[in-house]
């Protein structure tokens, strides 16, 4: 704001500025308090999930000396990070503001619900971890998306801003970097101080007219690379989790990147043939498809690609194929509970990757949970899976496999029979599980155990607890 007046009927008498050193006004007890107070000037929607966080340290263990300002979440899911500056800011503010949020770009909900809770706290409010999870998730419009989450809007706040900073601002913005410059002043009114806060980069003007297209290109560009990456690393959280056993059935049904004529004519065309709508899921991380048609190896994208090609002769654009293959429910692996997996009827690589985002093949809780399991009582894959953090299907593909798994006998199926897939550590054991738990005391009906022995689901995770 260059001109501030005091209006008093036809007179418009001029306001000089002031600053906030001027005025013996702090970047932390007061600039910082305005902007928690008002999160508005941050943008549309945001609220404050931190201020003054630096809990982070180096792989070894050495606390960082780093100290973010504030970080707020708007409501697209995006976390801002703000960086404050009482006068002029310094010539490497923005690199400041990069660097805390590429800390902050792997902090996931459980990690934020947390600096949310200590943040309350620390302003006298007590409110539990569950409570400041929920907070955040209602804040978002939408699905909580962890992608988003590695994009942070960064918002720098300052009196003023030289040169070398809104040169680089600008270039960063058509990277696709997201940055705004705010500026912030103070003026004094008969005695009273008065502050404003200018968005000086990008205002509408310079976003219409001047960056747009090479913010739309740039936006393009890194839509097309996080679909690729969503692609990758949704194979390699499957492959990670276990979930679907080599050999598993998997059928195409397009969707992203195809509008609905498209995928009516992809469905005709496998229709004709049916191994071009069907593959095998084999673990690995490079090539995990085996296309039918052909019995060569693709990655979900490359074939959804190759299929789109086939059949409109046009090179696509942009596809997501991870959500163009969803599991077979048809066809039961040998080593799941047929159950379980007709749970994950119309479930596609996409999906179960989101589903398992945080899963990993390590078994050390499970053996540790079935090492605790008593005599005479029996659980689920379900139900274990549930309290190791994992899924039904990896659980009952590890225990038809593991040779160390103790206990395994004292698992079944949903319905409370025993998977068709279990096999004996030792092949020259002889017994089948039903006799061995009849023998431990859990009643058969038929060959179903009796839910009475089934262990409640609390008391299971108190195995693992204790």
């Amino acid at each position: 704001m260059d001109h501030l007046f005091a209006v008093a009927g036809r007179s418009a008498t001029p306001i000089a500025p002031t600053g906030l050193a001027a005025e013996g006004l702090l970047e932390r007890q007061h600039l910082q308090e305005w902007v928690i107070d008002n999160p508005q000037v941050l943008g549309d929607s945001v609220l404050v999930i931190t201020a003054e966080f630096d809990r982070w340290a180096d792989t070894d263990g050495v606390p960082a000396r780093d100290r973010l300002d504030i970080l707020g979440l708007d409501a697209t899911g995006r976390l801002v990070v703000v960086e404050l500056k009482r006068g002029t800011a310094d010539r490497d503010v923005h690199l400041q503001a990069i660097t805390y949020a590429a800390l902050v770009s792997r902090f996931d909900l459980g990690t934020l619900a947390q600096a949310h809770r200590d943040f309350l706290r620390g302003r006298g409010q007590a409110v539990e971890l569950d409570a400041c999870r929920q907070r955040l998730l209602d804040h978002v419009d939408g699905d909580w998306s962890p992608e988003l989450l590695q994009r942070p809007r960064q918002v720098i706040i300052a009196a003023d801003f030289p040169k070398q900073v809104t040169h680089t601002v600008v270039w960063l913005s058509e990277m696709n970097l997201d940055i705004d410059l705010v500026q912030v002043g103070l003026w004094k009114v008969d005695g009273h101080l008065v502050v404003g806060f200018t968005k000086f980069y990008p205002t509408p003007e310079v976003e219409e007219f001047t960056l747009a297209p090479a913010r739309v290109e740039a936006k393009a560009a890194a839509q097309k690379l996080e679909e690729r990456s969503r692609a990758r690393n949704a194979a390699h959280v499957l492959v990670a989790a276990g979930l679907l056993p080599d050999g598993s059935r998997l059928r195409l049904t397009p969707r992203h990147g195809a509008p609905q004529s498209i995928r009516e004519a992809i469905l005709a065309w496998a229709g004709e043939d049916d191994s071009r709508a069907t593959v095998s899921w084999n673990n690995n991380t490079a090539k995990p498809l085996t296309w039918d048609a052909d019995g060569k190896p693709y990655t979900p994208t490359g074939l959804a690609n190759h299929i789109f090609k086939s059949v409109t002769g046009r090179t696509p654009d942009g596809i997501q194929g991870t959500t163009w293959w969803d599991v077979d429910t048809d066809n039961v692996p040998n080593t799941v509970d047929p159950d379980e997996w007709a749970a994950l009827a119309g479930a596609s690589i996409a999906d179960l990757a989101k589903q398992l985002s945080d899963t990993r093949k390590d078994w050390t809780s499970l053996h540790t949970l079935l090492d605790a399991i008593p005599p005479g009582r029996w659980t689920t894959y379900g139900d274990v899976a549930s309290v190791i953090g994992s899924h039904a299907v990896p659980v009952g593909t590890h225990l038809a496999t593991c040779r160390q798994c103790p206990n395994a006998w004292r698992v079944l199926t949903a319905v409370g029979r025993v998977s068709a897939g279990f096999r004996w550590p030792d092949s020259t054991r002889t017994g089948t599980p039903v006799e061995v738990l009849t023998a431990e005391g859990v009643r058969f009906d038929g060959e179903t155990a009796v839910p009475e022995a089934r262990l409640p689901l609390a008391a299971l995770r108190g195995l693992l607890d204790n």
